[in-house]
């Protein structure tokens, strides 16, 4: 990743820590004192509404008043929201895999193939993840299929069967390029199919078996030419002792 890429990124993040900074307001803080009085008389019921539990895979993005808090995810264990001020978004930073559903592509050589793929990514900034996009998980799968069309679609059917790893890193490297400001981390991209037509097949199959005709012919005739060079060697050493 070049360093325009990180440094918009870290701008990114700081402004999002800026916004989150700013001040709630005075009607912001009245509400939030009445949330907390209310916490106070309905004490000890409403601390079953206060406290949630964040597991250790999970991050939580506490917003109070539309304001993400602290600029930063809560998380793991148990963290504390105010009622009627308080939401939350929880966030998988385990790792996620989908398949890419097979899309139909035309080659540079205008050769019309099925491919399909896996892609492995996993969430680094749940901020980035909440704030910057409204579902990460889809805009990543939709981005995954725009990208394999995109790159299969600039190379040749040759280049495609025998070039699958670095086909699948580049395309790795342009979603991981792509995702980084939605605090996504692409880890692995898998090339499993690739389908050709049937009549392709068939050509396919027609012209390895012409190519194996040809070469036994090869051989054959090597083979007949050695032999009747042997022969020949022969009939002159034989000559060669009847005299």
């Amino acid at each position: 990743m070049d360093a325009g890429t990180i440094r918009q990124a870290k701008q990114s993040d700081e402004h999002l820590i800026a916004a989150s900074n700013e001040g709630i307001g005075v009607c912001g803080w009245i509400l939030l004192i009445l949330s907390g009085l209310f916490v106070f008389i309905t004490f000890p019921f409403s601390i079953w509404f206060c406290i949630k539990v964040v597991k250790e895979y999970e991050r939580a993005v506490v917003f109070r008043l539309g304001r993400i808090m602290s600029g930063r995810a809560r998380g793991p264990g148990l963290i504390m929201i105010m009622p009627c001020t308080d939401t939350f978004v929880k966030i998988d930073l385990r790792t996620v895999s989908f398949a890419i559903p097979a899309q139909e592509i035309l080659t540079k050589d205008s050769v019309t193939v099925h491919v399909d793929g896996v892609v492995f990514y996993n969430i680094q900034s749940a901020i980035s993840a909440v704030a910057n996009v409204s579902n990460v998980h889809v805009a990543t799968h939709q981005l995954a299929q725009t990208t394999l069309r995109n790159v299969l679609g600039t190379q040749n059917l040759s280049n495609i069967l025998s070039s699958r790893e670095e086909i699948a890193h580049n395309i790795q490297a342009i979603l991981d390029n792509a995702t980084h400001e939605w605090g996504v981390k692409v880890d692995r991209v898998e090339i499993r199919d690739v389908r050709l037509p049937v009549q392709m097949q068939r050509a396919m199959a027609a012209e390895a078996e012409a190519t194996r005709e040809a070469r036994a012919k090869i051989i054959s005739a090597e083979g007949e030419m050695n032999a009747s060079r042997a022969l020949k060697e022969a009939s002159i050493v034989t000559s060669e002792i009847g005299r």
